[in-house]
Formats: C-alpha cells, structure tokens, sequence
C-alpha cells in the first residue's frame, strides 16, 4: 500500500490520461503514449520545467499534502468523564459548555494575553497572504488572537527602500502591520518573523524601532529565495527590482526583453541560495540582540525537521529563554514550497508533536526553563486543538493554523463581494441577501464596535465567525472532559485507538485505559 499519490494532483493542475488505472510507486500511467500532450507532472515538467515543482497558481494558493500518514491525529480520541468537574464548582447548572474559559496567556512573563489559544504562524510574500491580509488582521484583532508576519515581506516588496543593504522603509510591511495595531483590544499580538535574508536586511530592527512592534520571531530553515522558485510577474518595472534584489524573475507573459538574462540569473540564483544555519552561541547572541534592540518578546519558529534538529531548538530555546517556540509538523501546507516536499519531507505532526512533548518533559524534570509551546501542522477543527492541546499538556499552550484562516478569510470577502454584485448563489441567498442576514456575527460585532463596524471587511467577518465556530466546539469537547480551563486539559483526557498511536505518543491504548480503576470499583 503507497501512502503517496505521486505524478498528478489539483495543486500543480496534472493528472493521468488514464485516470484511476496508474503505477501506485511510480504514479505513471499504466501505458504511456506517443502523442499525449503531456498532462501528468512529468509530461508537464518536459515543457514547463521547474515551474511544475510549485503549486499553482504560484504564491496565489495555499496548498497541503495529501500523502496518507499511516498515524495521525484521528488514531486519538478525546475522553468524557460523569464525576467531577475542574476549573468550576461541580453544579449541573454552573458546568456548562458556556462557562469553559478559553483565555490563556503565553510568554516569559505570561504578558501576552489571548481570548482563544490561536496563532497564525508565518503568512509572508505569498500573493494570497498579501491580498487577504485585511480579513487575517482585522479578524485575528478582533478575535484576540496572534497574527504573524512572515518571512520576506521587506524583501519582495518593490517599493521598499533598502539603504547600504538595509530597510529603511517598507511600505506593505506597514500596512500589514497598521491594520493589526489599529484594531487590537489587548488580546493577541501581530509578529513579525525573520529568515536569513530578513535578518541581513535588518528587518526586525526596522520594525521594532519605526512600527512599534513589540513581538519578533526568529525562523530556522530555508531562507526565501530557496523554497520560493521563480517570481512571475507581470510588471517588467518590479521585475527589474527584484532581480536587483537577487530574485529569479520570470516574465509573465513572456518577454524577451526580460527573459534575456534568465539563465544568468539562474546562476546567480543558485550561488546565492543560501540556508540559515544554526548554533547555540549566535542564536542565543541574537536573541539577545533582538531584546537591546527593543523586542519585548522574542518567538522562535522551527520545522518538521530530524529529531536532533527539535531537541536543538528546545535547548536553545530553554538557553535563550524565549517566549514562545512554534514547532511545525509535515502535512500541514504551504504557499510556496515545492508540492513533493509537503508530501515527502519532514515529520508528520502527531509524531513531532509526542517528541516535542518527551524533550520538553526532559528538560522540565531537569529543572530546566521550558518556553512556552505552539503546535502546528494540518490542524483545523476543535478536536484537532483539543487532541494537540491535551497531548502535549501542560507545555502545549496554542495551536498554530494558517490555511485554515486564510480559507476563511477568502470565503468571507467572496460572499461580501457577491452580496455587492446581488449576485449570490440560492445555496448562501437562503439566508438572507445582507452581510447582517447572512453573516451570523455581524449582529454581535454591530454592538460590539458600534460606528466602527462599516469598517470591518467581510473577509475579517470570515476569520471572526470560524474562530467563533472552534470556540463553541473547543467548549462542548472539554466541557465532556469535565475540563473547564484550558489549563487543565491533560493527556489524560485523551486515549490511543491504536497501539501503533499508544506507543508513538504515550497515551494508553484504549483496551488498557484504567485497568487498575475498574480493578478497583468491581473488586
């Protein structure tokens, strides 16, 4: 059995002219033919080249993997209990699923204060970060939850001034940063994070110093230029800029004029690709840098990256004392990386998410400072967060989910723009043909912002009522659970379906699950 579907997929527009009849290793047609126009990735690939290595359209989707992991998440199930209650007094009229409290706080110094334990992790140059960004930041603003600005944002954006290798001024990195400031109540945080090219382009520095951030991240891997591929773009003026910035650029459509020196740049390209390496003194240096220089939180983002790389990570995390380390697992998706590699790279989320919680329980038992922890990777629902939050308690304080908002927010703009047009589709115009008839919150957010709701995009509207649908089922889950605090979630709340779950994560498989207690009560 392949857990793999190689060869043709939706997300780089291939597939197989014989349709379900295909080599399961190789993902080739059962019989190749003379004459086939070239509709699999390799057929595409012998015109297209490395184009086909990227989802499409290229930076204006978001993509994940589709490869089957043979353990995930669905191999736990979440757990009920008849006695008792914790966080609230065990009355039949106080332990309901209204009263879970959903707050948390996470940080050296739990300074940083959220209504729901969300975080957006690195949405950065991609296309359709940049033209969903309204609806991301007003809505993780108003939902009090954590927003992060990716990698690359300065770099790729052609109207930055970069002085003497450095930026002075970013425009679109302000507006994206504005747009968060100008709606925050308290709760939440809007970061912006850093790769290699970010780092030597002094965008941190820039940010904390002339926008006001107060939350910087530091990212371990690929620098931009690595996993972003070729730019496509169509204005040949903001081609220019980003080849003189060091950009693969390609002409869309194509022109010679541009294209002219394309295999130069290539080359440069490939001499100039570069990964950010890592060691304990230049990382604990650079925190440290980050905090003189005016960050007040400092967040570190790794990947799916070999279990010595986590264990790195943690160290010197528990070295440097940051605020929070976001870990993120295979499977969970992409704007830009290479489609194999969501595939076939990296640790699957649950397998990282148990390894995360071992190391960090090692060092905790050590008495060792334990930073606190958001797990990503393909987690969109509440079981989802509550499985995540539970396996990994008490150091799993957030869930980490991106494409899953930006979904949201999508949805939300399209339907705000359809009711403009009046042209909404019988499915949506059962429910009204207004924003206030069709959007359930919009009431809510009516009275809650009073003449500051004509302001808020229906895109932002999208994040907010998604994030209000997990709360509500975050609630029901751990209201079962007796559990009505996120503090008190605990592994214990969760059981293994399997014994291939029970012994990758710990969690007792469900034929043993409180063998001694039920010894106890039938005697």
């Amino acid at each position: 059995m392949s857990f793999s579907k190689p060869n043709s997929s939706a997300a780089t527009n291939t597939r197989l002219r014989t349709g379900s009849d295909y080599c399961p290793f190789s993902g080739m047609c059962v019989t190749c033919v003379e004459g086939c126009t070239g509709l699999c990735e390799i057929g595409k690939s012998a015109y297209r080249a490395a184009e086909v290595l990227y989802p499409q359209p290229f930076g204006g989707s978001t993509s994940a993997s589709q490869k089957d992991y043979p353990v995930d998440f669905s191999h736990l199930n979440i757990l009920g209990t008849a006695v008792g209650a914790y966080g609230i007094e065990p009355d039949p009229d106080k332990a309901t699923f209204p009263n879970v409290n959903l707050e948390t706080a996470v940080g050296r110094d739990k300074g940083i204060k959220l209504r729901l334990p969300f975080v957006i992790p690195g949405l950065g140059s991609t296309d359709v970060a940049k033209n969903n960004w309204e609806g991301l930041a007003i809505g993780s603003a108003i939902s009090g939850t954590i927003l992060t600005i990716g990698e690359n944002v300065c770099g790729m954006d052609v109207n930055a001034e970069i002085v003497n290798g450095r930026v002075v001024k970013s425009p679109d990195m302000e507006r994206r940063v504005k747009l968060f400031q100008e709606w925050y109540e308290g709760y939440g945080a809007i970061v912006v994070q850093a790769n290699v090219e970010d780092t030597r382009l002094g965008v941190l520095e820039y940010v904390i110093e002339k926008l006001g951030v107060q939350v910087v991240e530091l990212k371990w891997g690929q620098g931009a230029k690595d996993i972003g591929g070729e730019v496509k773009i169509r204005d040949l003026e903001k081609a220019r800029i980003l080849k003189d910035r060091g950009y693969i650029v390609l002409p869309d459509p194509y022109d010679a004029n541009v294209a002219e020196n394309f295999y130069k740049t290539y080359k440069e390209f490939e001499r100039h690709s570069r990964i950010g390496f890592v060691d304990e003194e230049s990382f604990v240096k650079r925190v440290e840098e980050l905090r003189n220089a005016g960050a007040k939180y400092v967040f570190l983002k790794t990947g799916a990256y070999r279990p010595a790389d986590l264990a790195r990570a943690i160290k010197y995390s528990s070295l440097a004392k940051i605020d929070l380390l976001t870990v993120d697992g295979a499977g969970g998706g992409t704007g830009m990386s290479p489609w194999r590699m969501m595939n076939e790279w990296g640790i699957p989320t649950l397998h990282l998410a148990a390894m995360t919680y071992d190391y960090a329980k090692r060092l905790d038992e050590k008495g060792e400072y334990v930073p606190d922890i958001a797990i990503a990777g393909g987690i969109t629902l509440e079981d989802h967060i509550v499985k995540a939050l539970a396996l990994g308690a008490p150091y799993f304080k957030l869930v980490g989910m991106a494409r899953s908002p930006i979904a949201a927010a999508m949805v939300g703009k399209t339907i705000g723009n359809l009711i403009r047009e009046e042209n909404l589709p019988k499915s949506i115009e059962a429910y009204g043909k207004s924003v206030e008839e069709i959007f359930v919150v919009a009431p809510e957010l009516q009275v809650r912002f009073g003449d500051r709701y004509k302001d808020i995009p229906t895109s932002a509207m999208g994040v907010y009522s998604y994030y209000k649908r997990l709360a509500q089922g975050i609630r029901q889950l751990m209201c079962g659970a007796r559990k009505f605090s996120l503090e008190y979630l605990s592994r214990d709340d969760l059981v293994s379906l399997t014994k291939e779950a029970a012994e990758i994560t710990g969690i007792p498989y469900v034929m043993d699950l409180d063998a001694e207690e039920v010894d106890k009560i039938l005697g």
